[in-house]
């Protein structure tokens, strides 16, 4: 994408700076959890920082390098005909997306596709990839492609295949090991089409939890606050905002319900 990688100003919660922290090694060994039931919730930041403050249960963060919010940026493709979009705004039950995702301080990136079937269970597979190659799909991606989507059922026309949304936000990690689950806390949520500016979603946070198939302690401690969950997704949500002439039935009330962007900020 020729607007490049997202600048972010680094609004961060500072309730996790308290808490004990975990490596990826050990939070990957406890909860890996590629296979899950994802649960979101759209949170004003204000209130984000006061429920993740008194979360009772016991809760580590996830800690690299000696930071613990990390900045993610990811391209997704689809086709023209917006097949993959398409499919979650119906609620089709075997749907799918496709995106690179790069982590950007530790310049790694991977080719994902994620799928999602019976009972709303998730599934990510990924391979490891080229950052240079974060905005287009290679030979070697686009046979992985084929291999994962052909064994799930279905396969979208490869040679359609193309950029059409790049979000970034910086992540904060959970992991509570009472339910053995673990919960994504996203700031600066930034969306942009191909060769155009930056939006960002403000003063929100997107709290994501990601569980077997039973509710976790976060998603507990959320619901006695009043906050339940919603239809949420930085792909979906983010184009029908970008794109208003899509059809966005499921996202509507998230769409009228505080949801605002700002212009990108920027150094």
């Amino acid at each position: 994408m020729s607007a490049g990688t997202f600048h972010r100003p680094g609004e961060t919660l500072t309730f996790a700076d308290l808490l004990p922290g975990i490596s990826l090694e050990e939070l990957n060994a406890s909860a890996a959890l590629q296979t899950r039931v994802d649960r979101k919730y759209l949170v004003d930041s204000v209130t984000a920082e006061r429920i993740l403050s008194s979360l009772p249960a016991r809760a580590l963060v996830l800690e690299m390098a000696g930071l613990r919010s990390f900045t993610y940026d990811s391209v997704y493709f689809d086709t023209p005909a917006r097949e993959s979009y398409l499919l979650a705004a119906h609620g089709r039950r075997r749907r799918y997306k496709i995106r690179t995702r790069t982590y950007l301080e530790s310049a790694l990136s991977f080719l994902e596709v994620k799928t999602e079937g019976a009972r709303s269970a998730t599934v990510k597979d990924r391979i490891p990839y080229c950052p240079a190659d974060r905005d287009r799909l290679t030979a070697e991606g686009l046979e992985y492609i084929s291999e994962t989507l052909g064994a799930f059922g279905t396969l979208p026309d490869l040679t359609l295949l193309g950029p059409v949304l790049e979000t970034g936000y910086a992540r904060t990690t959970l992991y509570l090991p009472g339910s053995a689950s673990r919960a994504t806390i996203d700031t600066d949520v930034t969306w942009r089409l191909p060769g155009t500016r930056g939006w960002t979603l403000d003063r929100k946070v997107i709290v994501e939890t990601k569980s077997g198939s039973t509710a976790g302690a976060l998603d507990r401690h959320l619901w006695a606050h009043g906050v339940r969950p919603c239809r949420i997704s930085k792909f979906a949500t983010g184009l029908a905002a970008l794109h208003p002439g899509l059809p966005s039935n499921r996202w509507h009330r998230t769409l009228t319900s505080g949801f605002t962007l700002r212009p990108e900020d920027h150094a």
